[in-house]
C-alpha cells in the first residue's frame, strides 16, 4: 500500500468558531481525509497565551471536537485529538526553543499584534508560541500544512527550524510545504471589510458563528456593511459588497462574475436575504449533527482517546529520534 503524505492542522478553542474558520479551513479538511494521513487537533496549549476562563476553555475544546465531526470528519480515517493530551508537543517545543532565535521570534507579525493588544500580558508563551506551532507541525513529519496568508510566517519558521535542526544534527524532519486552498478568498469582518473575520472580535455582529441560530445569521447579514452606490459589482472600491460576494462564492462554489451577473440590477437587500438563506441552510445541517455529538460525551471521549493514541504513536517515534540526536541519555538505550 502506498504511503500517504501527512497533513496536520490545529484549531484554537479560544472563541466561537466563525464561518471564516469554516470556509477557510475546516470545510476543506473533509476533502483531505481520503487523500492524506490527517491529524486534526484542538490547540488548547496555544490558547492560554492569553487569559482564559478554565470552564469555558474546556467547553470550547469539546465544541471544536463536536464541530470537526459535524462537518464530516471520519474518526476512522483521521486522528482527532487535543493538543495537551499528547505531551510530545511540549517535549519537542523545548528542544526547538534551543535553536529558535530571539530576533526571528520578535519579528513575528502576530506577536507584534497580540502584544499591542495585551500590553499587560506580555508573557513568554506569547513570544515563543510560534516555536510550539513549529513543534506541532514537525512532530508528525508533516508534508503539508493547510494555511491562510496570516499563518505563512509561522510555517516559514517551522521550515527554518527543520532545516536548522537537520543541518546541526543530520536529517530528521520533513521540511513542510504550505497547502493553500485557493478557492476560498479571505473572509472579512461584516462591520469592517478591511479586517479579517475573527472569533475574538469584540463586536459580535462582525462575525457569523457556525452555531448562530437562523434569526441571528439573518440579522447579521442584513446589517453587514455595504455602501450607498446602489451598484452591484465586485471591485476594490466596494469592499463590503465584495466581501459578501466572496462569502456567497465560497458557499455556492461559483465565481464572482456569476454572482454579479445574477444580481445585476437587484437591490442589496435581495442579495443579502438570499445569502443569509444559503448560510442558514448549510449551518443548520452542521448544527443538527453537532447537537448529536455534543450531547454524547462518552462518544467524544472515545474518539479523543483513539485519536490521542494514534497521534502519540507517531509523535513518540519522532521524540525518541530527536532526543537521541541531541544527546539526551535514554534509559535502556546505548
Amino acid at each position: 500500500m502506498e504511503k500517504k503524505n501527512t497533513v496536520l492542522s490545529l484549531v484554537q478553542p479560544s472563541g466561537n468558531l466563525t464561518i471564516g474558520n469554516y470556509l477557510g479551513a475546516m470545510k476543506n479538511f473533509v476533502d483531505l481525509q481520503d487523500e492524506y494521513d490527517c491529524y486534526f487537533g484542538v490547540a488548547d496549549l496555544h490558547s492560554i497565551t492569553v487569559p482564559q476562563v478554565p470552564k469555558d476553555l474546556r467547553r470550547r475544546t469539546k465544541e471544536v471536537v463536536a464541530l470537526y465531526l459535524a462537518i464530516g470528519l471520519d474518526p476512522e480515517k483521521v486522528s482527532v485529538f487535543v493538543q495537551s493530551h499528547v505531551e510530545e508537543h511540549l517535549k519537542l517545543y523545548w528542544v526547538l526553543n534551543s535553536i529558535s532565535y530571539m530576533g526571528q521570534l520578535s519579528r513575528m507579525t502576530q506577536f507584534k499584534d497580540k502584544s499591542q493588544k495585551n500590553e499587560e500580558n506580555l508573557n513568554a508563551a506569547l513570544f515563543t508560541y510560534p516555536t510550539l506551532m513549529a513543534a506541532d507541525i514537525l512532530l508528525y513529519n508533516s508534508d503539508y500544512v493547510p494555511v491562510g496568508e496570516d499563518q505563512r510566517q509561522h510555517l516559514e519558521l517551522a521550515r527554518d527550524l527543520a532545516d536548522r535542526f537537520n543541518h546541526r544534527y543530520s536529517d530528521t524532519f520533513q521540511v513542510p510545504e504550505p497547502l493553500i486552498i485557493k478557492s476560498t478568498s479571505k473572509i472579512m469582518s461584516l462591520r469592517n471589510p478591511d479586517a479579517k473575520m475573527s472569533k475574538s472580535d469584540v463586536d459580535v455582529n462582525a462575525s457569523i458563528y457556525i452555531l448562530d441560530p437562523p434569526e441571528v445569521i439573518l440579522k447579521k447579514v442584513k446589517g453587514a456593511v455595504t455602501d450607498s452606490l446602489a451598484n452591484f459589482d465586485y471591485n476594490d472600491e466596494q469592499k463590503g459588497l465584495r466581501n459578501l460576494i466572496d462569502i456567497y462564492c465560497a458557499f455556492e462554489k461559483v465565481s464572482p462574475e456569476e454572482v454579479v451577473e445574477k444580481y445585476k440590477g437587484e437591490s442589496y437587500a435581495k442579495f443579502k436575504e438570499d445569502l443569509a438563506q444559503i448560510i442558514i441552510t448549510e449551518m443548520s445541517q452542521i448544527q443538527e449533527k453537532y447537537n448529536e455529538f455534543i450531547s454524547n460525551t462518552q462518544l467524544l471521549d472515545t474518539i479523543l482517546e483513539n485519536g490521542r493514541d494514534r497521534a502519540r504513536n507517531k509523535a513518540y517515534r519522532m521524540i525518541d529520534k530527536v532526543y537521541r540526536k541531541v544527546g539526551f541519555y535514554q534509559l535502556g538505550k546505548k
